[in-house]
């Protein structure tokens, strides 16, 4: 995580020697091989388990600092073990470039994902199907609450909230459609959007009660690739921008 400059002043200090840029760029550049090796290995058949977010940088870029994005899969596989399958630079986020990263795990050898757990990015969950169409997609329970929140005033906010976990903490699946009910009942009205937004969702939204509460609480938020992103950060925190997307990989 440290600059070209971090990294020359270690040096003068430690040892008195004077590093160039240039330098040390064509030393961290031996790493360019093993980062391609990396991002083309082949991977296992099936996965338990996948998260999929992207996390963002600024990244030089003809002159201007522009915002990209880095798709992140982490997956567990069927030993229990995680790994992240792959790093993947565009721009925006979008269900687009989602896409084209499925399809790059479907030609480095995956077959089939049990589960997939995403943010509610428009598009996403089709664009899994489309790769892997049995693959069973749950929406992040957190992202769909705080999008409903949005829309609540303070003044119902708590009640609102409160009635909400109704909802999504229920024990079973006939219990939590019958406490939406109650929901749209009492606040239909007042924030049909919200309403609606849960309605429409709700298939990718409740996979996760099919499972025993452990294997729901992994299911149903993508906090486990988002404490992955947390960790990166620590590393990289420091950068204003980096110079490049291949200095970004680096």
């Amino acid at each position: 995580g440290m600059s070209y400059s971090d990294i020359q002043s270690h040096l003068n200090e430690m040892y008195g020697l004077s590093v160039s840029d240039g330098v040390i760029n064509s030393i961290t550049d031996r790493v360019i091989p093993a980062i391609r090796e990396w991002q083309g290995r082949p991977l296992e058949r099936i996965y338990a388990m996948v998260w999929l977010d992207a996390i963002h940088f600024k990244i030089r870029e003809d002159g201007k600092v522009i915002t990209k994005a880095v798709y992140t899969v982490l997956g567990v596989n069927l030993q229990g073990q995680k790994e992240v399958l792959g790093l993947y630079i565009g721009h925006n986020e979008s269900a687009t470039f989602w896409l084209q990263v499925l399809t790059d795990l479907s030609q480095r050898g995956v077959e089939d994902i049990l589960i997939a757990s995403i943010d509610n990015l428009r598009g996403f969950g089709d664009a899994i199907e489309n790769i892997f169409p049995k693959t069973e997609v749950q929406l992040c329970i957190v992202h769909q609450i705080r999008n409903s929140l949005k829309y609540i005033p303070w003044k119902h906010y708590r009640e609102f909230l409160r009635d909400l976990k109704q909802v999504y903490r229920a024990s079973t699946l006939e219990l939590a459609e019958h406490n939406l009910d109650l929901l749209e009942q009492k606040w239909g009205k007042q924030y049909p959007v919200v309403i609606q937004s849960w309605r429409t969702n709700w298939k990718r939204l409740s996979q996760y009660f099919k499972y025993p509460e452990p294997i729901r609480k992994l299911v149903y938020t993508t906090n486990t690739v988002e404490g992955y992103h947390r960790m990166i950060r620590k590393v990289t925190k420091s950068k204003g921008a980096f110079t490049s997307d291949m200095a970004m990989l680096k």
